[in-house]
């Protein structure tokens, strides 16, 4: 596996404050690129939270670091044996465009592999237009979109989901 590009790091353990910070990125980023209130940090926290007491076996969490300020993250949390769900994936604007966020998928992805899930799945919003090219390269599908009314905003909430025993797509490997 390449190095990671711009001098960033990656780590799969929590330390105090994460949390805090990963909650905090998602919200500013969110309020300021898509007009999301406070519900979607409550959104954010909830399950996190959740995540982090109950300690899945093969649910794990990715943290990118540069100069020890967290600019990205991913996880993948077990629905049940055969699923697993793809969460809380962004990548600060100042991260974006080298890289990362196609490494943080490659990681999760291939954890994925290796806890032998057969399917992941995901939601996002349709205005996430870089995350679903970059889910596409990895050759998930759209599945299901419909038109919600949440986080203060309408938007189009979309499903999307890989099936595993497919091969990834030629070209699909981290920057």
């Amino acid at each position: 596996m390449p190095d990671l590009p711009g001098n960033f790091t990656l780590r799969t353990e929590l330390r105090p404050g994460d949390l805090g910070a990963i909650v905090s990125l998602h919200g500013e980023l969110y309020a300021r690129e898509h007009g999301f209130d406070i519900t979607f940090e409550a959104y954010v926290a909830g399950p996190l939270a959740e995540f982090v007491r109950s300690r899945p076996e093969r649910g794990r969490i990715w943290l990118a670091e540069q100069d020890g300020r967290l600019v990205g993250c991913i996880a993948i949390v077990p629905m049940n044996a055969e699923t697993a769900q793809l969460r809380w994936f962004l990548v600060a604007p100042p991260a974006r465009g080298q890289g990362l966020g196609r490494r943080l998928l490659h990681e999760a992805l291939a954890f994925c592999r290796d806890c032998a899930y057969r399917r992941v799945v995901l939601w996002t919003v349709s205005t996430l237009r870089a995350a679903a090219r970059l889910y596409r390269a990895a050759g998930f599908r759209k599945c299901e979109e419909r038109p919600v009314s949440i986080w203060g905003v309408d938007v189009i909430e979309e499903c999307h989901e890989l099936y595993l025993g497919e091969a990834p797509p030629a070209g699909f490997e981290p920057a």
